[in-house]
């Protein structure tokens, strides 16, 4: 829809809006999104562990001096723009690259109604036009029509508190390399 080259899935070290403790380690989540990205045009990367910026808006800013010869549209669902108001200067990262929100079941109503929406609806573009996205002035945003994936990590978690153990027993952490940087994420 957006006609993207590739997607670089952020893995990041912690999320500041979610309680730490049962948390799997991030060379766990990471091997986990490598798995779950397997064949897709996804690059994987726990590149904010290197920027050391555990804020989206922090990262951004340090993606485009890294890469400035990239053109960047931050992706994200339905339910994170229900509670973006809550990202620490999200609206920073609105004025730093285009977003293009992708609907989730159940959240679609949350998240037009969401308090970061009173600000980004005046910079709402058609979704036929999303293929244009490296031609518009930020803030800009898109919301877009997907068919609907009911997969939930949080009920994914919550059915199998335990998913990394398994995956800990079948791999060495010292061999993972960092999709975008090729260093190893340890």
């Amino acid at each position: 829809m957006l006609d993207l080259d590739e997607i670089w899935w952020l893995v990041s070290p912690g999320n500041p809006l979610k309680e730490a403790r049962g948390m799997a380690p991030l060379p766990l989540r990471y091997r986990s999104a490598v798995r779950a990205a397997r064949g897709l045009p996804i690059r994987v990367t726990a590149i904010e562990r290197e920027f050391g910026t555990p804020y989206t808006a922090e990262t951004l800013i340090a993606l485009r001096r890294r890469f400035a010869e990239h053109q960047f549209v931050w992706l994200m669902g339905a339910d994170n723009l229900a509670q973006f108001h809550r990202w620490r200067d999200w609206r920073g990262i609105g004025r730093t690259v285009p977003i293009a929100v992708i609907g989730r079941p159940g959240y679609d109503a949350h998240a037009r109604a969401a308090r970061a929406m009173g600000w980004l609806r005046r910079f709402v573009r058609p979704a036929g036009q999303a293929r244009r996205w490296t031609e518009w002035r930020v803030p800009a945003l898109v919301l877009l029509r997907t068919p609907p994936d009911p997969t939930s990590a949080t009920a994914l978690r919550a059915a199998d508190p335990d998913w990394h153990s398994a995956l800990s027993r079948t791999f060495n952490p010292q061999t993972l390399r960092d999709g975008v940087t090729r260093r190893s994420i340890i």
